[in-house]
């Protein structure tokens, strides 16, 4: 999902930036840089998970405008790197995708709103609901945060677009209904897909690279 025009009114894009300025403020605050700095295998993590990502933003398919649909990935980026590191990481790939001209400069704050801060912060919520649960199979870790955090972040991060579009007039509510929000159900299913298999071939195969796996509390 992804705002390639710029549909928002002035007051709206303000408030945008606000929002985006916060949020960036607080994963700049929630990133142990001196660990990234040091750490050659999650500074690898970080610039392959930022590449991947832009290569996969630039595969789209559009129904309307404001209204693109594509894969979000953040889900296992964010229990890969932290959500902090994962705004990072989703911001370089936005970036990526303004200047191969797939996104609006102008659009980058609605943008990295929607495509990557919200999904990143629904992630880690539930993230945090399964370590508090204190699940002691993993199974738990792989289909709560992987496969359904995936699932459920798209579906927020759907629905606050779509109440963007909505106040800023570009679209009435029953236009949204009937040309997006009735197929989101359907968006929720590949990218919980995408995001669990990966996850769960990291759990299998790299568990170390998941920096918000406590394998301890497993049997």
């Amino acid at each position: 999902m992804g705002m390639t025009d710029n549909l928002l009114s002035t007051p709206q894009w303000f408030v945008t930036l606000f929002l985006f300025l916060l949020i960036l403020a607080q994963a700049a605050r929630s990133v142990r840089w001196c660990i990234l700095r040091s750490d050659n295998v999650l500074q690898h993590s970080f610039f392959g998970a930022a590449v991947a990502l832009g290569f996969i933003w630039q595969l789209r398919a559009g129904i309307n405008p404001g209204l693109a649909i594509h894969i979000f990935g953040i889900t296992a980026v964010t229990l890969m790197l932290g959500w902090g590191l994962a705004v990072f990481a989703g911001l370089l790939a936005l970036i990526l995708t303004v200047i191969t001209g797939r996104e609006p400069v102008t659009m980058f704050a609605a943008n990295a709103l929607v495509t990557v801060m919200i999904p990143a912060l629904v992630t880690h919520g539930i993230m945090l609901w399964e370590r508090h649960r204190n699940f002691s199979n993993f199974f738990a870790y792989i289909f709560f945060c992987g496969f359904f955090g995936a699932g459920i972040s798209v579906a927020v991060a759907g629905l606050v677009m779509c109440l963007m579009l909505w106040f800023s007039g570009v679209y009435e509510f029953s236009e949204l209904v009937h040309d997006y929000l009735r197929y989101l159900p359907l968006f929720m299913i590949p990218e919980g897909f995408v995001n669990g298999t990966i996850v769960t071939g990291m759990m299998v195969f790299h568990p170390d690279r998941l920096t918000t796996l406590d394998q301890r509390r497993y049997r």
